[in-house]
């Protein structure tokens, strides 16, 4: 595997091999390390010492399902700290099959001159983009589709990263070569945008999946693997709703987001649902079950359509029903896509956006369930209006110029669509997580404890976020791990059976504590410090009414999570 830096400053694009201290890392801990060794912690998210870098997973490009996520990493301009960004699509497959264990986007253009960098077999370029700048995600994906094929994959920035506005992500294709595959949080399009990269465009014409290097052990390993996801309920939960699924069960624990974050239920919940969806998705003739990536054996995506049958946006999902429905108390899934497909076009990470658009309703912007008002504001983003530009930046620049003081982020990032009051062990590691408020980074919602108790929690927390960098790191969806979490043994097969390694269970599992040790460094070294593992002042004292509790893990329990055991 091969390593291409592109310097954006004289335009020299160079291939070296892999270090042997990186040979077995991928995806977020590859870009954990990359980052410790090699950016200054106390640079500038948009200046040219920060580097951005797409990392596929050490099973990227392998015939192994699922296993094709997009990890890009970077200084984040909106936490100040380490970013790592999960995106599905085919990003991460083609980039494996091309042989690249990382593309680091390094230095800033001299001339202010924009840039597509296309990969091939044959070898890199980077070719002048003024024809593609300032158009909107979906727009240049399909010019730089008619230009270089249909069968390419394509990770692009939309207006918003060109800004350089907080709120921006990365869209990367599917399988169908639709740009919705979203590496949003961080505000990593921003910093794309500030090397001047409209576009990565990977075309692996000619070159096929990476074969196993022990393939008796690697099929009984992928044999087992599709029989414990095929025997799995959630994954069938999964396929029949999607993660709107979800909707539901959070409302009735208490833990939906409604009236940014005031309360955790929403009466008008069920409007919203992943079963009204279901049902709005067949009368329509849309998807309700549709994969990300190719041979997906989860296919929680979908394709939802208007009542004409055209297609709105895909996928719809809980992240945004909630911060853009229940937060805002907008109770219609026809608008919640449209606010879905306008920030897919401007490149905006809806969660984010969503929080944004909660506290300006809090405000007094707009009104809260004022769906027109919603969609005039983020429109106002693409038209690059002060309010639009301020609402860009995200949900903590939009508390401060409003003077709002009840926001839902920790380190500067939005809260995702978990109420933290109803669920602590969230609540947890949206305060301890080296990416500020992410529910990727250690989701413990379906555990089987009491969410809204505080007992237990720090270590649940702590349990989820020293597992879940494996399947980041390896390049593995995160669903997988509601079937291969309880079946370790066969997880570390399919890596020893691809790579031919020899690994033993724990050794794959000090990969997660290996890369939240960097990822800790880097954020050590750029200044954070304990008080900045703490949610919101709001959160730990005024009462979620649904569950009658406050966030109330402790202070010490909280500095406990990352210690030594």
């Amino acid at each position: 595997m091969k390593i291409l830096r592109v310097n954006m400053a004289n335009l020299e694009l160079r291939t070296e091999m892999v270090k042997e201290e990186y040979r077995f890392l991928g995806g977020r801990a590859l870009i954990a390390r990359f980052m410790l060794d090699e950016v200054n912690p106390g640079c500038e998210p948009l200046g040219r010492h920060n580097k951005l870098i797409f990392a596929p997973g050490l099973l990227g490009g392998s015939q192994i399902s699922s296993s094709g996520r997009i990890s890009i990493g970077a200084k984040s301009p909106l936490t100040g700290g380490i970013k790592e960004s999960n995106g599905g699509g085919v990003t991460g497959i083609k980039l494996g099959r091309l042989g690249y264990k990382a593309v680091v986007i390094e230095e800033m253009p001299r001339d202010g001159q924009t840039y597509l960098l296309h990969i091939t077999s044959a070898g890199a370029e980077l070719l002048p983009a003024t024809a593609y700048w300032g158009l909107g995600v979906y727009g240049a994906v399909k010019k730089i589709q008619g230009e270089f094929g249909e069968h390419t994959a394509i990770a692009c920035i939309g207006p918003a990263g060109e800004r350089g506005l907080h709120a921006a992500g990365i869209a990367n294709t599917d399988g169908d070569g639709v740009p919705s595959r979203y590496s949003g949080r961080g505000g990593l399009g921003a910093v794309m945008g500030s090397k001047g990269l409209k576009a990565l465009i990977l075309d692996d014409t000619g070159v096929k999946s990476l074969q196993p290097v022990e393939p008796v052990s690697f099929k009984e390993a992928v044999k087992e693997y599709a029989q414990i996801m095929k025997e799995s309920p959630v994954v069938e939960s999964f396929r029949v709703y999607g993660t709107a699924g979800m909707v539901n069960v959070t409302n009735a624990q208490g833990g939906l987001p409604t009236r940014n974050f005031s309360t955790g239920r929403y009466a008008q919940a069920e409007k919203i649902s992943g079963e009204k969806m279901r049902d709005i998705i067949l009368e329509r003739k849309g998807k309700p079950a549709h994969a990300c990536m190719p041979g997906c054996l989860i296919q929680c995506s979908n394709v939802y359509a208007d009542q004409e049958g055209q297609v709105i946006v895909s996928p719809l999902e809980y992240e945004t029903i909630a911060l853009m429905g229940s937060n805002l108390e907008i109770n219609d899934l026809d608008t919640i896509a449209r606010l879905n497909y306008l920030c897919n076009d401007l490149g905006l990470d809806t969660v984010e956006t969503g929080a944004a658009l909660g506290v300006a309703m809090t405000g007094g912007l707009i009104s809260f369930g004022d769906k027109e008002g919603a969609l005039r504001l983020v429109k106002e983003i693409g038209e690059g209006t002060l309010t639009g530009r301020v609402l860009g930046m995200g949900a903590t620049t939009m508390g401060k110029i409003l003077g709002v003081s009840q926001v839902p982020a920790v380190k500067g990032q939005a809260m995702p669509g978990y109420e933290p009051r109803a669920y602590k062990g969230l609540g947890v590691t949206y305060a301890t997580s080296p990416m500020g408020a992410d529910h990727t980074a250690g989701s413990s919602v379906r555990a089987q404890v009491n969410h809204a108790s505080a007992e237990g929690k720090a270590e649940l927390s702590r349990k989820m976020q020293y597992t879940m960098p494996v399947y980041d790191s390896l390049g593995f969806c995160m669903f997988i791990s509601v079937g291969l979490g309880a079946h370790p043994e066969v997880l570390t097969q399919l890596v020893n059976g691809q790579l031919g390694t020899n690994f033993s269970v724990a050794e794959i599992f000090q990969m997660a504590k290996d890369c939240l040790a960097w990822e800790r460094e880097f954020n050590r070294r750029a200044g954070f410090a304990p008080q900045d593992d703490r949610l919101p002042e709001y959160f730990r004292e005024v009462p979620n009414p649904i569950v009658g509790t406050v966030f109330d893990v402790s202070e010490e329990e909280l500095d406990r999570v990352h210690g030594d055991k």
